[in-house]
């Protein structure tokens, strides 16, 4: 199952094993099984501390269970964890087996604190690049508490069971046996979500914070950069963000970053994440900015946060990014992660065998057809414009596979559904107005961004689409408050402009201190 460079990892890895573990697998004769045997065998062949058996009981097989001290099972898989569930594979083990989770010690008191019984089951896709982070969070919280389990479900095994708990997006978190929460998700949110006293401690601490001499307000590329050069200027750098990452969170594949062939968003979000605390930069993460309130003469802007709390500083650069466009029209949000989706790769594979359309013709929505198309029975990309307005060569290989159309100069009105589930998509031929219907399992939408800045109007200048209006060294309307990335007007939303926007930001930042 393991090639010799995964072999050699698992086995450094577990060398930190505190404790002795067991992995116990329940299997029958499929190639799955067969597989699971395989990967049991060759980690418990990788350290003396792990001991293997093969005589479980549990009722999804194939499954195996992560056990520590003759306890109940900890941490359960169910399905291979493999692809980008494999450093999960890694940590469970590690966890169970009495290494330290590298969180907040806070945040792992909170845990411990938690009174159960509390079983959590995690649907998950072995494509989803946001999966890892939720089945990482609760694999954690199982090994620290003894009142918590978790089992963690490949959803494109286990498909009847996918069907009848009505699971179109992943990933999908059930609390003893009821829904609690889609979507990304890490510890601090999940914990918060049990404990709302979290978040009221974390809002004290924030309350109580000195002014700083730069406030950044995002933690994507753009923020992430402005943090790394605002704190080598040796200032008081502070990032507060709703989601460290930003949108890189939802982004596969990285193909177009200087100096790397390929990297993956989540990866490329921890690296930055990495790289800003080696700054010393203090980020403060969960936090959504409600508000923005310019200097009353003591030199100093306001930041209103949801929680509450409150930071101020000398100056501010706000790098809130975007997110995902939505159709706006009736069903749609009613059937929001029940047949309508917007990431491909993470919910994809509930879709196995079945009929599903793509909304938009640029390259992320003729990206996500051409990706659909290797799972689904049939793939209908629906675009309003007369033409597709993706990269040729992704053209090319679009109408090069059997089983997509393309619909043009077409305009969707209408999400339909049986109260569960997707059904259908209307929409309006703009050729001759003429209406149609489409009988489908699901919608993946991709027609754009949206600028994060709705919490900015009136505080300073926006362009009608919303934008931050920013000039050549990304100063706004307002003195002190500079703006970067994809909430700008910066043109060209990408990853390494967001990166030298920040970077310019927070020069502009510096020199603004200097001269005030």
């Amino acid at each position: 199952m393991l090639d010799a460079a995964a072999t050699a990892q698992l086995k450094t890895y577990l060398g930190n094993l505190r404790r002795p573990i067991e992995i116990v697998a329940t299997l029958d004769d499929s190639a799955k099984s067969t597989d699971m045997r395989a990967l049991v065998g060759e980690i418990a062949a990788q350290s003396e501390k792990i001991t293997a058996r093969f005589d479980g009981a549990d009722a999804r097989i194939p499954s195996f269970a992560i056990l520590a001290d003759e306890e109940s099972a900890k941490a359960v898989f169910a399905g291979l964890p493999m692809g980008h569930e494999f450093t999960s594979l890694i940590l469970a083990l590690l966890h169970v087996g009495g290494h330290p989770p590298k969180e907040d010690a806070d945040l792992l008191d909170a845990v411990r604190a938690l009174e159960g019984p509390l079983h959590f089951e995690v649907f998950f896709s072995l494509t989803c690049q946001n999966c890892p982070d939720v089945v990482q969070a609760l694999n954690i919280m199982a090994a620290l508490n003894p009142a918590i389990t978790n089992v963690s479900i490949d959803g494109a095994l286990f498909q009847e069971e996918v069907a009848r708990r009505q699971i179109m997006a992943v990933p999908q978190v059930f609390l003893n046996g009821e829904p609690f929460g889609q979507g990304r998700m890490d510890l601090a949110q999940i914990v918060a979500k049990l404990d709302t006293g979290v978040m009221a401690r974390a809002a004290e601490k924030i309350a109580a914070k000195e002014p700083f001499d730069v406030l950044i307000v995002g933690g994507g590329p753009a923020g992430a950069a402005a943090a790394i050069y605002a704190a080598r200027k040796g200032i008081r750098t502070g990032v507060v963000a709703e989601n460290f990452g930003g949108q890189l969170l939802d982004t596969m594949g990285i193909e177009n970053l200087i100096s790397v062939p390929h990297t993956e968003g989540p990866k490329l979000a921890a690296e930055l994440e990495r790289n800003v605390k080696y700054n010393q930069v203090d980020i403060m993460n969960l936090q959504k900015a409600v508000g923005l309130k310019a200097t009353n003469g003591d030199g100093l802007t306001t930041i209103e946060l949801a929680s509450g709390a409150s930071l101020k500083a000398k100056t501010v650069i706000l790098s809130t990014g975007a997110r995902w466009r939505q159709m706006g029209v009736p069903g749609e949000e009613e059937y929001r992660n029940k047949g309508v989706a917007y990431c491909p790769h993470c919910d994809g594979p509930l879709y196995k065998g079945k009929r599903t359309a793509v909304i938009g013709g640029g390259n992320s929505g003729v990206e996500a057809a051409i990706d659909l198309a290797g799972l689904v029975a049939h793939v209908t990309l629906i675009e309003f414009d007369s033409q597709l307005r993706a990269d040729a060569v992704l053209q090319t290989k679009l109408r090069s596979l059997p089983n997509v159309s393309v619909i043009t100069s077409a305009l969707s009105t209408e999400v339909r559904g049986d109260g569960e589930k997707v059904t259908s998509l209307i929409y309006r031929d703009r050729t001759d107005d003429t209406m149609h219907e489409i009988a489908l399992d699901g919608i993946f939408v991709q027609i754009g961004l949206v600028p994060n800045t709705e919490w900015l109007k009136g505080a300073l200048a926006l362009t009608n689409r919303g934008e931050i209006e920013i000039d050549a060294h990304g100063a706004t309307s307002l003195g002190g408050v500079f703006a970067a990335g994809d909430a700008t007007t910066v043109p060209y939303k990408q990853i390494v402009t967001a990166m030298g926007e920040g970077s310019k930001s927070a020069l502009s930042a510096f020199d603004y201190l200097i001269r005030h």
